[in-house]
Order: C-alpha cells, then structure tokens, then sequence
C-alpha cells in the first residue's frame, strides 16, 4: 500500500494514469505525446506505477502496451473511503461544488419534478436510447461508463448528434453527472456546461433533480429554462401513463 501512495504522490504519474483510464492500451510514444519530459523520464514515472501495481503491461509484436490496474485503488477505497458514510463525504462535496459555484458568474438552472415510478426506471429512462428517443425526440447514446463519451442522436436517421459530452459520474440508479457541448465545441472545455440527475427514493415515488451548470451565457439559462421543464414533463408523463403528451412541450409557443 505504501508503493501505491508513493506513486500517486507524483502529479506526472497521475496524469499518465488518467490518460490510461481515457484509453487503454497505450505505448510509451503515445504516452509521452502529452507529457512534457523526456520518454526516459517517463519510463522512470512507469516503473514506479508497475511496481506499485497500477499499471499493466503486454506485448504487441515488438510494442509494449500499457494499461491501468484499478484493483489497488478499489483497495484504498474499500480500506480508507468506504468506512465513511458516503452521503456524508458527498454533501461536503456539494458544499465545496456550490461554493465554488457561487464564485463565478457562470449560471445554474435547477429543476425538481417528482414522478410516480421507481428509480431505476427514471435511470432507464434518462438512458436507453429508445426511451429517449420516445420522450425527447432524441437518442442518448452511451455505455454510461464513467469516463466514456455520450452523444444526444436525432432520431431523423440522419445519425447527427446535437450535443456531445463525457460522462463523469455514473452510479446507476441514483445519481449520472454529463458534461454538455455543441459538437463544434467537443475540445473547448471552458465552453462545457455540466448537467447532473439525482434520482432519489421519496416514500412511494422518485424525486427527480436535474442540475444544468456552467452554462456559458444568461441567453443559454434562458434556453434551458424553458427546454428542461418541457423535456422532463414528457418523461413523467411516459413513465406514469405509458404514453407521452400529445404534442411535444417544447413546440407549444411559451407566450
């Protein structure tokens, strides 16, 4: 254990880890693509997380491939983390989250609906793509892996997707944290806004949160303002009658 920490102790080798966790399988000439230092440096870095057993090698002909171990931090977790209470760590985590918030001008939209169903079927539905696609007029497409890519498809056939983003936290069926983006702006991160769900059991029905923040412009608060609500509405409405509304929300003029 006191290995693992020495190597998480190096912000260069936790930036390689996290390169590992974006993409598996990686030589030590895409490794140092991104890192500023010599490939000897970096090899140094590797050793120090192979023999902390964070990281996995194999071979490809004459490559050498490298890939992330998580079994010794699942152990720190089960060993220093789980012994909390996790509700506890995550509100001090929302605390510091908002406070950082209310430091930028940045605006947030905040909206809670409660619906007659079950968690995981609010889950499946803020998910499966023809669910999706049933309510919202489009296809959340994903593995909803943490870490993995998400795309918001039209279901025109056409294949375009209108917002692409990474899917941060996934803990099915309580909680999904998305980043959003305008194809166009995949590689601006500053122009990244963050939607997050809390699906929380409330006696017998599910409360909903939807969280939109760091959305770039009072003009796209505007807009969210008014497409959530609309969304979300049609959501319930599938999940308690089995049908959606009889025409789409957000095509109903708001005046």
């Amino acid at each position: 254990m006191d290995q693992v920490f020495k190597a998480l102790a190096d912000g260069t080798r936790r930036r390689l880890l996290d390169r590992l966790h974006e993409r598996a399988g990686q030589t030590l000439g895409e490794l140092c693509e991104h890192i500023d230092m010599t490939r000897q440096s970096v090899t140094q870095h590797l050793a120090v997380l192979e023999a902390a057993n964070l990281v996995a090698t194999a071979r490809r002909g004459r490559e050498k491939l490298h890939y992330l171990n998580p079994v010794p931090l699942h152990e720190i977790q089960e060993r220093w983390i789980d012994k909390f209470e996790r509700p506890r760590l995550r509100v001090l985590t929302d605390v510091k989250r908002r406070a950082e918030e209310a430091m930028t001008d940045k605006p947030t939209f905040v909206y809670v609906t409660y619906i007659a169903s079950t968690p995981e079927k609010v889950w499946d539905a803020l998910t499966d793509a023809d669910l999706t696609a049933a309510y919202w007029g489009h296809s959340n497409v994903s593995d909803w892996q943490a870490g993995s890519r998400w795309e918001h498809v039209r279901t025109d056939g056409s294949g375009i997707a209108d917002v692409v983003g990474t899917v941060v936290e996934s803990e099915r069926p309580t909680r999904l944290v998305t980043t959003w983006a305008s194809p166009d702006e995949e590689g601006q991160e500053d122009r990244h806004s963050r939607v997050t769900f809390d699906i929380r059991q409330h006696a017998d029905i599910v409360r909903l949160t939807v969280t939109h923040e760091d959305l770039p412009t009072e003009r796209d608060l505007a807009d969210v303002s008014l497409g959530w609500p609309a969304v979300l509405s049609n959501l319930k409405s599938l999940l308690e009658t089995g049908r959606t509304l009889p025409q789409e929300p957000w095509l109903v003029p708001s005046g």
